[in-house]
């Protein structure tokens, strides 16, 4: 196991440290892409003391249009992703969507992560538990963080313990999320390290175009929110230019907005720490 993600499950995250982040684009867009942003944020966390794990999906399978970007193809992004998390000594996340991807996916990085709306495939489940890599699953926006506990004991059960648990909003009405703060320590009450989403969270989904919208001016509100209620880390989604991101681009931090906010976050956690 990386020692970041060591570091993470002995201290079942950072509750007497700083936070740690998953960040990263929504998915590779070209073999090339996920260097220059890995390289940026390892630099920046770097400098704040910042445990970092790079994200990008290796491909979408739940989009709007049958026709949007699903990815490059599998195995040139799992090389790829395997390849920046060599260069530049990162553990690396990436979905999973299948019993199959489990297998394949770990092959190449250090956490698998289950997408919400698969939260409760068993078999998904226990087929990413016994590849031995960390488990990341999102709250699925239907789900009670009470609830999450069965999710986890499913992972914990296939003889697993290095679980993550990860709050991304709860579904309001047909186009909206909302996140309901008290779902970090409840869900901390299954002794796991708890992330939130701060992204996917502030998506608009469902949307007339067919297109997924975004709240990105609130990034920084939730994020603030989630720090001061003690998630032991933070999954932000950004991208060089959002507005020309292939995926999630509505909701997406700007790659040059990261260090500023960052900074302001380790204010609020420095606080409630004291």
């Amino acid at each position: 196991m990386h020692p970041t993600l060591q570091q993470i499950q002995d201290n079942k995250g950072f509750r007497t440290g700083n936070f740690f982040l998953i960040a990263g684009p929504c998915v590779l867009e070209n073999e090339s892409m996920g260097f220059g942003i890995a390289e940026k944020i390892k630099t920046i966390t770097q400098n704040l003391g910042i445990p970092y794990i790079f994200k990008a999906s290796y491909k979408k399978a739940n989009r709007s249009h049958k026709d949007s970007f699903t990815g490059i193809g599998d195995k040139l992004a799992l090389s790829s992703l395997h390849n920046i998390g060599k260069k530049y000594d990162l553990p690396v996340i990436t979905d999973v969507h299948s019993v199959e991807e489990a297998r394949q996916a770990a092959k190449y990085v250090d956490v698998l992560q289950i997408p919400a709306f698969l939260c409760r495939q068993t078999e998904l489940l226990v087929a990413a538990a016994e590849t031995g890599k960390v488990v990341n699953i999102k709250k699925g926006q239907f789900l009670s963080p009470e609830a999450m506990q069965f999710a986890v004991g499913k992972v914990q059960s296939a003889g697993n313990n290095n679980v993550w648990a990860t709050e991304r909003g709860t579904t309001f009405g047909y186009g909206d999320l909302v996140v309901d703060f008290r779902g970090i320590p409840i869900m901390q009450s299954n002794n796991i390290p708890v992330i939130m989403d701060v992204t996917h969270s502030l998506q608009k989904p469902n949307t007339s175009s067919g297109v997924t919208g975004g709240l990105p001016h609130m990034i920084e509100t939730i994020a603030k929110a989630a720090i001061a209620t003690g998630a032991d880390g933070l999954f932000i989604e950004t991208h060089p230019e959002p507005s020309k991101a292939k995926s999630d681009g509505a909701n997406m931090l700007a790659l040059d907005k990261l260090e500023g906010l960052l900074e302001k976050l380790l204010k609020i956690r420095r606080a409630i720490l004291e």
